[in-house]
């Protein structure tokens, strides 16, 4: 019994916790242990943060940003001011701020959007093209043409098409993922990568610190270097006070020889393939890409491979040819974001859904927590006619954020949003799928976390046939759905409060 803590102890790092309290109490003490030191300190701090409020309150924040902070240092202005700069002065360090960004833009550059597309796009979908533009001209997310899509869902699907090409791995394997745990999924995943490094293949994983804090032993990257397979771990925890670790790689990505790629929710966990029902039936969706669109995510990951380990590699090795007899319908945007530019990707690709929508907009997301920018766009979809749906979970994973995005469900369902909570378990999905015409598959949730804080990554589709896949799936989705009203909304004074102040909390959650 005494063995099973200690690894306890040591395997989900809980020294680490120890350590940040023991800085805590390190603080306080040295700021009261003297009253001459505490008057000192105390009118200084009251000083910064009247001089903080006033910078907070210039910026180009978004109002909700701004809010949060004012209220915070007001209210507590002895240390409100010293917290803001503490969070805010903090930020990736140059080492990795400046390789990352010069990566990305060398990177895609070496793929350049044929002009073309744009245009036929404009042709076709008239109303997407801004779309188009935006991430072509603007970020460098090229819109690939030659691209079969196949949508799967839930997580047991996806595992099923992961298996099934990594098996055909000839040349390279490229995983990024914000979760890894040990489990049924990943000793099925485990035992081809152990096989294809064995054969020759360069297989090569990238992996959250944070996000697997407390589900893999800390050794994890060296076990995996026995088998010959190169690992990275992005951002790693250490036991500092820093809000760094707000910054993470929510990222999933499998590329394999260039040829297939998926990307989607699904994690690798035995919850996500229904192994392990602690919250029900976990729903999930991925997508498969054969084809030219496979170049984006082998773009990216190699720009994060090439800033982790601050080698250059040459691009050419792992991009394939353009397939240009393939015939296919529609056009594909692999995009990615990052917090560490003044570029909102992931939010720009869901607002231009939600206003070029005509007839419908069908969104599934673990997490409703967004600004009021966001609600606006989704109200004046609704008051202007478009059938705008909204499915979350009935089973929360943690109940502070559940509660937090039904605070936004009142506001919506006055304005014509209809907002359906899936009963049977917990919903992960990130789909956004609208007129029939364009769709969205990603890492990308529909809150804070992932729209302003993390590394993500997504999947613009237009005129791919696969759409009416992701419709389908999402009206299926429904029957296992109960629809919330407005009188399901009221609530006691008490947990009304909380619930307000969960919400304006929420821009630093």
């Amino acid at each position: 019994m005494r063995k099973k803590w200690f690894r306890l102890v040591f395997r989900q790092r809980v020294f680490v916790v120890l350590l940040l309290l023991l800085q805590i109490a390190l603080m306080g003490f040295a700021i009261y242990s003297s009253s001459q030191a505490y008057t000192l300190i105390y009118y200084t701090l009251n000083l910064l943060s009247a001089f903080v409020v006033l910078h907070v309150l210039s910026t180009d924040k978004r109002s909700s940003y701004k809010l949060i902070w004012a209220i915070t240092i007001l209210v507590v202005p002895l240390f409100g001011g010293l917290l803001y700069l503490f969070v805010t002065l903090q930020n990736f360090s140059v080492g990795f701020r400046k390789p990352y960004l010069e990566t990305e833009k060398r990177n895609f550059k070496a793929v350049t959007q044929a002009p073309e597309v744009i245009e036929q796009i404009k042709e076709t979908a008239p109303s997407y093209a801004r779309q188009a533009k935006f991430l072509s001209a603007h970020c460098g997310f090229c819109g690939y043409p030659h691209t079969d899509v196949r949508y799967l869902s839930p997580g047991e699907v996806k595992l099923d098409a992961m298996i099934e090409i990594l098996e055909k791995a000839e040349s390279f394997i490229f995983m990024e993922y914000f979760i890894i745990t040990e489990g049924k999924m990943w000793s099925r995943i485990f035992d081809v990568l152990k096989k294809k490094s064995a054969a020759g293949v360069d297989v090569r994983i990238i992996y959250d610190d944070l996000g697997c804090f407390m589900k893999l032993p800390l050794d994890f990257h060296k076990k995996l270097k026995q088998y010959g397979i190169k690992c990275r771990v992005f951002n790693k925890f250490r036991p500092a006070l820093t809000t760094l670790q707000n910054n993470r790689d929510h990222r999933k990505i499998l590329v394999v020889d260039g040829k297939w790629a998926i990307t989607g929710g699904v994690n690798i966990g035995d919850e996500y393939i229904n192994a392990d029902q602690k919250l029900g039936h976990w729903k999930d969706a991925s997508v498969l890409l054969t084809g030219e669109a496979v170049s984006g995510f082998t773009l990216m990951f190699i720009t994060m491979w090439e800033t982790l380990t601050k080698k250059k590699e040459n691009i050419e090795d792992f991009l394939k040819p353009p397939v240009q007899n393939k015939k296919t319908e529609g056009f594909v945007f692999p995009y990615c974001d990052n917090p560490i530019d003044s570029e909102c990707v992931g939010e720009e690709v869901y607002l231009n859904m939600i206003t070029g929508a005509k007839d419908y907009i069908y969104i599934q997301t673990p997490y409703l927590i967004v600004d009021d920018n966001m609600v606006q766009a989704l109200c004046l979809a609704a008051k202007s006619g478009v059938d705008v749906r909204i499915i979350t979970p009935h089973t929360p994973d943690k109940w502070y954020v559940h509660m937090t995005s039904r605070s936004y469900y009142r506001d919506l369902i006055r304005n014509n949003v209809k907002i359906y909570e899936y009963t049977p378990g917990f919903i992960h999905s990130k789909v956004t799928v609208s007129d029939d015409v364009v769709a969205s598959v990603g890492s990308v949730n529909y809150d804070f976390r992932s729209l302003y804080l993390h590394f993500e990554c997504g999947c613009f589709m237009l005129g791919v046939p696969v759409i009416h896949d992701i419709k389908n799936d999402f009206l299926t989705t429904l029957r296992c759905c109960t629809q919330i009203h407005e009188a399901d909304c009221r609530m006691g004074f008490f947990k009304k409060v909380v619930q307000n102040i969960f919400r304006l909390l929420a821009p630093l959650m």
